[in-house]
C-alpha cells in the first residue's frame, strides 16, 4: 500500500508541475506582472517580521539582533505590569471605538443619499467637496486643525467670541481630544470610503429598481429593500477591515495633535511605543509593545471574519 500511495503522488507530483508549467507558458505576462508586488511584499513586509524577535532579546547595539541573549517574556511582563498598560490600552480602545461607531455609517448614509441625486452637476459637486479632503496630507491636516482652534485667533473661538462666549482652548481639554480626533477624521475621510459603496450601488441589477417601481414602492423602501442588501456584502468587508485595525489606529495625526494638557487621553499604544523606541532607544520593550498591538489586531480581525461568514456569508477569505 505504501508503494502504491507513493507511486500515486509521485504521478500527482508531475501532473501539478506539468499544468504549473503550461499554465506559466500560457499567462506567463500575467505572472511577469505579479512578480514586483510579491517581490515588494517580501522584501519590505514579511522579512523585516523577522526581526520581531528583538521583543524576545535584551538587544545590544554591539552584538545585534540575532546575537542579543534571549529574554524570553520579560518585556511583555514589564508592560503588563507597567501602570500605563490599561490607560494606553483604554485610550486606543476609547479613540478607534469612537471613530467606529461615528464613522463607519456616515460613508454609507452619504453614498445612498448621492446614489438618490438626479441632477449631475449637484450630485459631481458633491463628491468633488466631499472627496477632495482625503487628498489633504496628516501634517496639513493637523495645521488647519489648530489653526482654526486656536484659542486667540481661530476662527471657532472668533465665532465665540463675536457671540459672547468666552475662548476655548479646544486642544488643551483632555475630553475634547477624542471629538476632535474623530470627526476631523470623518470629514476627511468620508467621502473616500463613499466612493467604494457608490461603486457597489452601481453594480446592482437595475431590474430590481424597476420591480420595486412597479410595486409602488417608495425611494425609502427601495433604499431599505434594494440598495443596503444589494451593498451589504461591500459594508461587511469594509466593517471587518476596520474592526481589525481597531488596535492601529492612526499614530501620525495623534501624535501631532498632542501637547501635555491632553496626554491623558491621546497617548495610545503607537505614540508610545514612538517614545519608548525611538526616544527612549529601548528597542527591545517597545518591539514587545507593538507585537502585542499586532497580535490583538490579528486576533480581532480573525473573529470578525469568521463571525461575519457565518451569519452573512460575506468576509475575506
Amino acid at each position: 500500500m505504501n508503494h502504491k500511495s507513493t507511486i500515486r503522488s509521485s504521478k500527482n507530483r508531475r501532473t501539478l508541475s506539468a499544468e504549473a508549467k503550461k499554465s506559466f507558458k500560457k499567462h506567463w505576462q500575467l505572472y511577469l506582472i505579479v512578480i514586483p508586488p510579491v517581490l515588494f511584499f517580501l522584501i519590505f513586509k514579511y522579512y523585516p517580521m523577522l526581526n520581531t524577535v528583538l521583543a524576545f532579546k535584551d538587544y545590544n547595539v554591539i552584538k545585534g539582533i540575532w546575537g542579543s541573549p534571549w529574554v524570553g517574556m520579560k518585556y511583555f511582563d514589564l508592560f503588563f505590569d507597567n501602570p500605563m498598560f490599561w490607560p494606553l490600552v483604554k485610550n486606543t480602545i476609547y479613540v478607534s471605538g469612537y471613530l467606529l461607531l461615528a464613522g463607519f455609517p456616515i460613508p454609507i448614509l452619504l453614498a445612498l443619499m448621492l446614489n438618490e441625486v438626479r441632477n449631475g452637476r449637484f450630485k459631481k459637486l458633491v463628491q468633488l467637496v466631499s472627496f477632495a479632503p482625503y487628498f489633504i496630507s496628516t501634517v496639513v491636516m493637523v495645521s488647519i486643525i489648530m489653526l482654526f482652534l486656536a484659542p486667540r485667533l481661530g476662527f471657532v473661538n472668533v465665532a465665540l467670541n463675536y457671540f459672547g462666549f468666552d475662548s476655548i482652548n479646544f486642544l488643551g481639554e483632555p475630553g475634547m481630544f477624542r471629538s476632535i480626533y474623530v470627526w476631523s477624521d470623518i470629514w476627511q475621510n468620508a467621502g473616500y470610503t463613499a466612493v467604494i459603496y457608490l461603486a457597489a450601488l452601481a453594480g446592482i441589477d437595475p431590474t430590481l429598481y424597476e420591480a420595486a417601481k412597479v410595486d409602488g414602492a417608495s425611494r425609502f423602501q427601495k433604499i431599505i429593500h434594494v440598495d443596503l442588501p444589494g451593498i451589504l456584502p461591500t459594508i461587511m468587508i469594509v466593517l471587518i477591515l476596520n474592526v481589525g485595525s481597531v488596535m492601529a489606529i492612526g499614530f501620525e495625526k495623534i501624535y501631532l495633535l498632542q501637547n501635555p494638557l491632553n496626554l491623558v487621553n491621546s497617548q495610545i499604544i503607537a505614540t508610545y511605543v514612538y517614545d519608548i523606541g525611538l526616544k527612549n532607544a529601548n528597542y527591545s520593550f517597545a518591539t514587545a509593545v507593538g507585537l502585542f498591538n499586532s497580535v490583538i489586531n490579528l486576533v480581532l480581525l480573525v473573529s470578525v471574519n469568521s463571525l461575519a461568514k457565518r451569519f452573512s456569508n460575506s468576509s475575506i477569505w
